[in-house]
């Protein structure tokens, strides 16, 4: 085979490579795109009532999910027609057959007489009992038993949160059926402040708590793709340069 020949194959072998490179990356970008818009809602959070976990006008992504799925810990998007008949953000801390109760002597939330430790509440000098420093998880005490069926949920924001504390009145003891739940959040995307994690301190319950969303595989998913798109449009230009450098003119054969 001949230098030219050589040649001509490393950059046709280059050109392949590129195209293989982009074709890839195409899959994993529409295919990680597409796989998000099926799992994953967008919402706008309209209120600060669970600051600082959430604040007002985030942009969160919420994993579509039946609400037999939901743990306690969980930020979740329900619609229930008690609470206004519109979507709202809360945290479920109790789950059918649990006794919710605030406070203990040091200002947490028991459930079923344990202390749940909540490092996610608003913190003003955070405290190691879970609350704010001098301050207990909810400035009014409450107890509650959840129905079976239903969660009962608490906004982080303990101090003007509407929550299931303000209808303890109500048939169901301020909580609201698993089939109302639309989706569980998983992620504030605007301003970017990442994935929202599963408290460790539900994960001793029974039950524990939920397993993470796919969000992570499918940004990785997306962030390869435009990487294998870019790389691969780069490398077939670079390869056909590279080959013509190295490729040298045929020596004369002509009589002397």
């Amino acid at each position: 085979m001949s230098g030219s020949e050589r040649h001509d194959g490393r950059g046709r072998l280059g050109n392949a490579l590129s195209n293989l490179a982009v074709a890839v990356g195409c899959v994993l970008f529409l295919g990680g795109f597409a796989w998000g818009a099926v799992v994953y809602k967008p919402y706008t959070v309209p209120t600060d009532s669970m600051t600082p976990t959430v604040n007002a006008g985030d942009r969160i992504l919420a994993e579509r999910v039946d609400g037999d799925d939901v743990r306690r810990g969980d930020v979740v998007v329900f619609t229930d027609p008690t609470w206004g008949d519109v979507p709202m953000v809360k945290r479920v801390v109790g789950v059918g057959g649990d006794k919710i109760a605030c406070c203990d002597k040091g200002g947490r939330l028991t459930v079923n007489g344990k202390a749940v430790e909540e490092p996610y509440l608003r913190a003003e000098g955070a405290s190691s009992l879970g609350g704010a420093a001098g301050a207990p998880a909810s400035p009014q005490n409450f107890t509650a038993e959840v129905p079976e069926g239903q969660l009962f949920l608490l906004g982080d924001e303990r101090s003007t949160s509407m929550d299931s504390r303000v209808h303890l009145e109500d048939q169901d003891h301020g909580s609201v059926p698993r089939g109302a739940v639309e989706a569980r959040v998983d992620a504030v995307v605007w301003p970017f402040d990442g994935m929202i994690g599963r408290p460790e301190a539900f994960a001793a319950l029974p039950g524990g708590v939920s397993s993470e969303g796919p969000l992570p595989l499918q940004a990785g998913a997306l962030v390869a793709g435009v990487v294998l798109i870019l790389g691969g449009a780069a490398y077939g230009p670079l390869a056909a340069r590279s080959a013509r450098r190295t490729q040298r003119p045929k020596a004369s054969t002509g009589a002397h």
